[in-house]
C-alpha cells in the first residue's frame, strides 16, 4: 500500500512537471505582442514573397509604414541573432514610435523567429528579461544566435555556404547572417534569408539596416559595417555620430567573406547595405554570472577587470553598458544613416520623426518609449 501511495506521489510530480515545462515550452513559440505606432500603413508577411515559408517559423511579419510622399524606401531588420538583445529591442521600440514624413520606411523585427523560441546551450542565458514601464514591467525573451535545431538538423561538419562555396562552421549553417543571398529550396535558415533578399528587391528598398551586437572583446564593435556602393553614406553618418559625441568606427565589408548581410544584399540586390555592431556584455567570453540584470545594465566586474588589462576594444567602467545606451547607438546610428543617404540622394528622400535622440533615451529611459499606445 504504501510502495502505491509512493508510485502515485511520484506520478503526480511528474506529471505536474510535465505540464510546467510543457506550457513555458509553448510560450516559448507565440510572438510577443507588438504596438505599431499610429503610423503603421499595412503589416505584411514574409511569405507573400517567398510562398515555400508560409506556415513555418520563418515566416515573419513586415510592417510598413508609408508617408504618402514620394521618397526612398529603408528597410530595418532586428533580431537576425536573437541573443543581440539591443538589435530587436531598437527595432521594437522604432516600430511603436516611428512618423514617416517622406518615403516609405520597413521595419522587420524578427528576422529570425525561430531563434526566439530557444537558448544557446551552455551560456545561462536567462530565458527572458524585464523592462520597467510606468505601468509595470514589460518582458522580452532572450533568443540564440541561431536557427532552433527542431526547426533546421543536424548541423554538417562543415557548412559550405551558396552561392560563393565558402567553407565555414557546421553551426553557421543555422546563423541568418551567413546564409545570405539564400535559396529557394535550401536550408530553413537559407530559406529565411532568400524571401528577405527577394522581398528587398520586390519593394525597391533602397537603404538597409541591419542591427547586431558584439562581446567587447570582438573587433567590429560600436561600428557600422558598409558595403562599398554605401560607404559614402555611412561615413557621412559616422562624421556626424562622431561630432554630437558618440564614437562610431567605420568598416568596410569585407568582399571575401561570404554570407553576410552588408555583403551579400549589396552584391545581390541593389540597395545600401549596412549593419550596426553596439557591445554586449552577455555575449562575452569573459564575463561572470548571466543574470536578466546583466542585460538591463551591462554591469559585470569580470569586464571591469578585463577593461583594467587591455582585453577589451571599447572603454569599459563601473558604470557598465547598458541596454539604455546599446538601443540609443541603434537608433542614433539609425536616424544618422537615413539621413545621410537621404542628403546623398535628393529624389530619393526619407524623412523620419517620433524617435528619441540617444540623450533623450538615456534621461527618460527606455521604458518611456515602450509603453502600449
Amino acid at each position: 500500500m504504501k510502495s502505491s501511495i509512493r508510485a502515485a506521489i511520484v506520478l503526480a510530480i511528474v506529471f505536474s512537471v510535465s505540464i510546467y515545462t510543457g506550457m513555458s515550452f509553448r510560450r516559448g513559440h507565440v510572438d510577443e505582442q507588438l504596438y505599431p505606432s499610429a503610423a503603421l500603413t499595412s503589416t505584411l508577411k514574409l511569405s507573400a514573397y517567398s510562398p515555400e515559408i508560409a506556415g513555418s517559423r520563418a515566416d515573419t511579419e513586415i510592417f510598413e509604414f508609408e508617408s504618402g510622399t514620394q521618397g526612398g524606401t529603408v528597410l530595418i531588420l532586428g533580431g537576425t541573432h536573437c541573443d543581440e538583445p539591443a538589435s530587436y529591442i531598437a527595432a521594437y521600440l522604432a516600430l511603436e514610435n516611428i512618423e514617416v514624413l517622406q518615403g516609405r520606411a520597413l521595419i522587420i523585427p524578427r528576422a529570425n523567429r525561430s531563434a526566439l523560441t530557444h537558448n544557446l546551450p551552455g551560456e545561462a542565458h536567462p530565458q527572458k528579461f524585464d523592462v520597467p514601464t510606468e505601468h509595470g514591467l514589460r518582458s522580452f525573451r532572450m533568443g540564440s544566435r541561431y536557427t532552433n535545431p527542431l526547426d533546421q538538423w543536424p548541423d554538417p561538419e562543415v557548412y559550405v555556404h551558396y552561392p560563393s562555396g565558402q567553407e565555414l562552421s557546421g553551426a553557421d549553417s543555422r546563423n541568418l547572417n551567413r546564409c545570405y543571398p539564400g535559396r529557394k529550396g535550401g536550408t530553413f535558415t537559407e530559406q529565411i534569408a532568400h524571401a528577405i533578399a527577394t522581398f528587398i528587391e520586390a519593394e525597391d528598398v533602397d537603404l538597409v539596416i541591419d542591427l547586431h551586437e558584439a562581446s567587447l572583446e570582438y573587433p567590429v564593435i560600436n561600428a557600422i559595417v558598409a558595403h562599398e556602393r554605401a560607404m559614402d553614406c555611412a561615413a557621412n553618418a559616422v562624421l556626424e555620430l562622431q561630432l554630437e559625441g558618440l564614437d562610431f568606427a567605420l568598416e568596410p565589408s569585407p568582399p571575401n567573406y561570404h554570407g553576410l548581410s552588408h555583403r551579400e544584399l549589396g552584391d545581390h540586390t541593389s540597395c545600401f547595405a549596412t549593419l550596426m555592431e553596439s557591445a554586449n556584455v552577455i555575449q562575452g567570453r569573459l564575463r561572470g554570472r548571466t543574470t536578466p540584470e546583466l542585460v538591463l545594465t551591462g554591469h559585470d566586474p569580470m569586464y571591469m577587470k578585463a577593461a583594467q588589462i587591455e582585453m577589451t576594444r571599447v572603454p569599459y567602467d563601473s558604470s557598465g553598458i547598458s541596454l539604455e545606451v546599446r538601443v540609443g547607438r541603434h537608433l542614433a546610428g539609425m536616424q544618422k544613416l537615413i539621413s545621410s543617404f537621404s542628403g546623398l540622394n535628393p529624389e530619393k528622400q526619407i524623412v523620419i520623426s517620433g524617435l528619441p535622440s540617444y540623450g533623450e533615451l538615456l534621461e527618460r529611459k527606455l521604458g518611456t518609449y515602450l509603453l502600449p499606445k
